[in-house]
C-alpha cells in the first residue's frame, strides 16, 4: 500500500537565534515523521525558517546590519539544529531566499484574487510587530498585547484584505464536524468559539514602506508587500512545488490522505481559520490534522526571544545529552499543555527514568545472558506473563501516536519496562540459576531472560523515534539491526530468535 505522511512544523521567525521551545516542536515533529516511516510509510517531514517579517526588519536595524544578513545568519543556526537534535526533517526551506517559495505565494495570492477573495480598503489598527497580528481592542489586556505585554503600535495604512467573512459557514462545519481535526480538543473547542463570534476580513499586505521594503512583493502592486501570514502560510504548500505544480506537491499535498501541522498554541488561529480559509479560496485540500502544543516555560513563563529567557537548545544537548532532552521534552511536557523547563528536571529523567529503568534492564539483561547462557539469547520455555502486557503496549503507541500525543506513546511503550524491571525482582535469576540443574529452575530461568531481552526489543523499537540512538544502542547489545523503516512489523511478542549473540556495552545512559 502507498501510505503517505507529510508533517510539518511551524516555521519560526529569524529575528533571534533558536531557543529551547521551538526545540521541543521539531522533537515533537520527528518523533512523528519517525514513528510513521517504521509503519513503511512514504514519509515527507519540512521545517524552515520564517524570513519575511517586520520583527526581522527591525531587529536587523537594532543590531545595524542589513535585513538579508542577519537572516542569513540565524536562520543558519535553526537548520544547524538537525545536527544538534539528531533530527530527520527531508526539507529546510526559507522564505526568503529560494525561488520555489516566491513563486508559490504569488501563484496562491493569484488564486484567490480570481475568486474574487482580495480587495482594498484603508484600514486603522492596533499592530503588535512581536505576534506580526493586528488586535481588535476587545483582545488587548489593559491595552496590552496577551502574549507579549507590549503596547501594540497604531498603522494607519490602505492594504489588501482578504474575505475570510465569505469563509464562515464552512469553516464552522468543518472544524465542527472534525474534517479539520484539531488537537488536543481543547484548542478545537477554542478555535471553533473563535469562529461562531463571527469572522471578519483580515490584512494580507503591508505597505513596503512599512516594511522597509523587506518582503515579496504584491503582484501588481509595487507599493505594497505580501503580509507575513499570507506569505509564511504558504510554505507548506511552496515548498513542496506548488508554485509550477511539482510532482512533490501532488504527492505530499493535492493527492495525500494526511497533511499534518504541528504547532504551538498561540498561532492555532492563523492555521485553524485563515490558512485552511485561504486554501479554500484557491481551491485546494486543506491539512487534514493539526497538532497544538503548549509553551515551554521557566519559572512559569513562556519562553520568548522577545522575553530575554531563551534557552540555547545546543548548549542543553552539551549538557544533558540529545536523547535525555529529546525524551524529557516529548515526555514531560505533557501534549498540548504548557510546561516548565529545567536542567534539574532534565537530569532527574535522565537518572531516575532512562538510566535506572531501561539502562538498568539492558545492562543486567545482557550480563546474565552472557553468565548464564554464553552470551546466546535463551528459548522461552513457558509462555511469558509479560506478553499480554507487551502486545496491548504496541497498540497503545501507535494509537498515541495516530492522536499525536508523543508523551502518551512513550508512556505505553515505558509499562513493560517498567513490568519487566519488577519481573527480573521477582524471579530472581540469580537465585534460580543456582538450582538450574532442576528442570522446572532452567525452564523457569530461559523464560524470564528471553522475557527481558524480548521487552528491551520491543520498548526500543516503540521509544526509537523519541530517543533514537539509545533505541540502537539497545538493540546492537541484543544483537540486532537498529530499528529501520518497516520495522513496525516487529511490534509484538516473540520476534527475537533464540539463539542471537548480544553484545554487552557501556552503560545506556551514564548518571548524571
Amino acid at each position: 500500500m502507498d501510505r503517505r505522511y507529510y508533517v510539518t512544523t511551524a516555521i519560526p521567525y529569524v529575528n533571534a537565534l533558536p531557543h529551547v521551545g521551538f526545540a521541543m516542536e521539531l522533537v515533537l515533529a520527528d518523533a512523528l515523521a519517525r514513528h510513521r516511516r517504521l509503519r513503511g510509510d512514504d514519509v515527507r517531514f519540512l521545517t524552515g525558517t520564517d524570513e519575511n517579517s517586520l520583527k526581522n526588519v527591525q531587529a536587523a536595524e537594532a543590531l545595524g546590519i542589513p535585513t538579508a544578513a542577519l537572516v542569513e545568519r540565524n536562520a543558519a543556526a535553526f537548520a544547524g539544529l538537525r545536527e544538534t537534535l539528531n533530527l530527520s526533517f527531508d526539507d529546510f526551506i526559507r522564505t526568503s531566499a529560494e525561488a520555489r517559495h516566491r513563486a508559490g505565494v504569488v501563484r496562491l495570492w493569484q488564486a484567490c484574487v480570481e475568486r474574487g477573495d482580495v480587495y482594498k480598503r484603508p484600514y486603522r489598527g492596533r499592530y503588535c510587530v512581536g505576534c506580526e497580528q493586528f488586535y481588535p481592542d476587545a483582545e488587548l489586556v489593559g491595552g496590552r498585547c496577551p502574549e507579549h505585554g507590549t503596547v501594540p503600535e497604531l498603522v494607519e495604512e490602505h492594504n489588501w484584505f482578504f474575505r475570510l467573512s465569505r469563509y464562515q459557514t464552512q469553516l464552522e462545519d468543518l472544524l465542527a464536524s472534525g474534517r479539520l481535526r484539531v488537537v488536543p480538543e481543547r484548542y478545537r473547542n477554542e478555535v471553533l468559539a473563535f469562529v461562531r463570534r463571527g469572522l471578519e476580513d483580515f490584512s494580507i499586505s503591508r505597505s513596503s514602506t512599512r516594511a522597509r521594503g523587506w518582503g515579496i512583493e504584491v503582484p501588481d502592486d509595487p507599493e505594497q508587500v505580501l503580509y507575513v501570514w499570507f506569505d509564511a502560510l504558504g510554505n507548506y504548500i511552496t515548498a513542496l512545488g506548488y508554485g509550477d505544480d511539482g510532482e512533490l506537491f501532488a504527492r505530499y499535498w493535492r493527492d495525500n490522505p494526511e497533511r499534518v501541522h504541528v504547532i504551538g498554541k498561540g498561532i492555532t488561529r492563523f492555521h485553524a481559520v485563515y490558512w485552511p480559509a485561504i486554501l479554500l479560496s484557491a481551491g485546494l485540500p486543506l491539512p487534514t490534522t493539526i497538532g497544538v502544543h503548549g509553551y515551554l516555560t521557566v519559572d512559569g513563563k513562556k519562553i520568548g526571544k522577545s522575553l530575554g529567557n531563551a534557552i540555547d537548545p545546543t548548549e542543553v544537548v552539551q549538557a544533558h545529552g540529545v536523547d535525555a532532552v529529546r525524551y524529557f521534552l516529548a515526555r514531560h511536557i505533557r501534549t498540548g499543555r504548557d510546561g516548565d523547563f529545567n536542567a534539574g528536571a532534565v537530569d532527574r529523567a535522565r537518572n531516575t527514568e532512562l538510566a535506572d529503568q531501561l539502562g538498568n534492564l539492558l545492562s543486567r539483561t545482557v550480563a546474565m545472558i552472557v553468565k548464564y547462557y554464553d552470551g546466546v539469547v535463551p528459548a522461552a520455555a513457558q509462555a511469558s506473563p509479560l506478553e499480554p502486557e507487551v502486545e496491548r503496549a504496541c497498540r497503545s503507541v501507535e494509537a498515541a501516536f495516530d492522536a499525536l500525543t508523543v508523551d502518551q506513546a512513550i508512556d505505553a511503550a515505558w509499562s513493560p519496562v517498567e513490568s519487566a524491571n519488577r519481573f527480573l525482582v521477582g524471579r530472581a535469576p540469580w537465585t534460580l540459576a543456582k538450582t538450574r540443574e532442576r528442570g522446572d529452575h532452567e525452564a523457569i530461568l530461559a523464560t524470564t531472560l528471553y522475557t527481558a531481552a524480548e521487552v528491551l526489543r520491543v520498548a526500543a523499537l516503540c521509544l526509537s523515534p523519541v530517543i533514537p540512538d539509545a533505541a540502537a544502542e539497545v538493540h546492537r547489545q541484543l544483537g540486532l539491526a537498529p530499528p529501520g523503516a518497516g520495522d513496525w512489523s516487529g511490534a509484538g511478542w516473540g520476534r527475537l530468535p533464540p539463539g542471537t549473540a548480544v553484545a554487552p556495552g557501556p552503560p545506556l545512559f551514564p548518571k548524571v
